[in-house]
Parts: structure tokens; C-alpha cells; sequence
């Protein structure tokens, strides 16, 4: 897909802005300071983003977009639950050391100033492409009998748990280990959690 010159600049913003809000945080991080990292004037800037919440929801639909397209990529492949689930880590862990701020932006922006997505963003709205395709990979690997039939947010509680209590351990450099050797631990601790009991 070939991207207008309009839209590869705002994904430029975006990706600056995504770096500044996730070190910085939200209320400190000005559009004038963005505009000064891409060297842009900040009247132009409002041409692309009328607001500074509008910018912040944006970003995190982008995230979800990026992280979900991985997710779509694993689902459509022919693997067992166990399989896409160690695959579903790799992404998440290596998107968490490569692009540090798209995890920081959800745990620092996202869930820290919930007021600022109360409008136009409500419930799952700006996370709804990642969140979409979770429900998919449980959906799919429920009907196989794979995994264990529960109410989705329980499972996606436990899933994203186990990842993001990983990622803030990294991050608050608790971790002895780099999060690539704890991929196969974490694995099969969500998948023996999540599957299907035996009778």
C-alpha cells in the first residue's frame, strides 16, 4: 500500500511524538516541542493534529495497528495454540526492545491519563486491531479445543499479564536476562494456564 505524502508525515509525527510522550509523558510534552524535534513549524503541526489529545489517540490506534497486523500475521498461520502463543511473545518481547515507547506509550500514556481518550476513545476503541485479533486467537484455538473455554477478559488478563509484567520488570531493569531468554518460561506458563483441562 503506497502511502500519500500527507500520510507518511503524519505517521513521521506520530513516530516522533510516540518517542516523546513515552519518555516524557503526556502533560509534559508540549506540540511545540514535538514540532522543534521534526523541525517543522507548530502552526503546521496543527494542520496534521487540530489537538494534542487527538495526537495521543492517533498514536495509540497506530500501536494497536502495528502490534495487531503481527497478531493477524501469527493467526493466519497453521500452528498449534502453544506454537502461536510463543510466537504472540516474540513479537510482543521483541516490539518491547526494539520500540521500547510503543510499550511505554500504552503503560505511561494510555493507562496513567485515562482522561485524556475518555472522548473518541472510549473502552477499546484505540486498542480495538490488537484486541480484535487476541479475541480471534483465542476464538479459533477455543473452537479446536485447544485452549479452555472463559470469559475473554479473564484470558486476556492472564495473556497480557505475563507480557507486560515481563516488559516493566525489563524495564525497571529487574530482569537478569535479556526478555528473548524468557520466551519459551513465559510460553508455556500461558499456555498451561490457558489450555484445555483433560478429563
Amino acid at each position: 500500500m503506497v502511502l500519500s505524502k500527507k500520510e507518511q508525515k503524519k505517521i513521521s509525527i506520530i513516530e516522533a511524538s510516540l518517542k516523546l510522550f513515552s519518555k516524557k509523558g503526556f502533560y509534559n510534552t508540549t506540540i511545540p516541542d514535538i514540532a522543534k524535534s521534526l523541525d517543522m513549524s507548530v502552526g503546521n503541526m496543527y494542520n496534521y493534529f487540530p489537538s494534542k489529545e487527538i495526537l495521543a489517540m492517533d498514536i495509540m490506534q497506530y500501536t494497536s495497528n502495528v502490534i495487531g497486523e503481527e497478531i493477524r500475521y501469527i493467526n493466519n498461520m497453521k500452528l498449534t495454540a502453544y506454537e502461536k502463543i510463543k510466537k504472540i511473545v516474540t513479537v510482543y518481547f521483541n516490539i518491547a526492545e526494539t520500540k521500547p515507547e510503543m510499550i511505554e506509550y500504552f503503560l505511561r500514556v494510555y493507562l496513567s491519563n485515562r482522561e485524556i481518550f475518555k472522548s473518541g476513545c472510549e473502552g477499546m476503541i484505540c486498542v480495538s486491531a490488537f484486541v480484535t485479533e487476541i479475541m480471534i486467537f483465542f476464538e479459533e484455538n477455543v473452537r479446536s479445543k485447544e485452549l479452555r473455554d472463559q470469559d475473554f477478559f479473564s484470558a486476556f488478563g492472564l495473556f497480557m499479564g505475563y507480557l507486560g509484567g515481563m516488559v516493566f520488570l525489563k524495564g525497571e531493569n529487574v530482569l537478569e536476562k535479556n526478555l528473548s531468554e524468557y520466551i519459551k518460561d513465559i510460553s508455556q506458563n500461558i499456555y498451561f494456564a490457558l489450555r484445555a483441562q483433560s478429563e
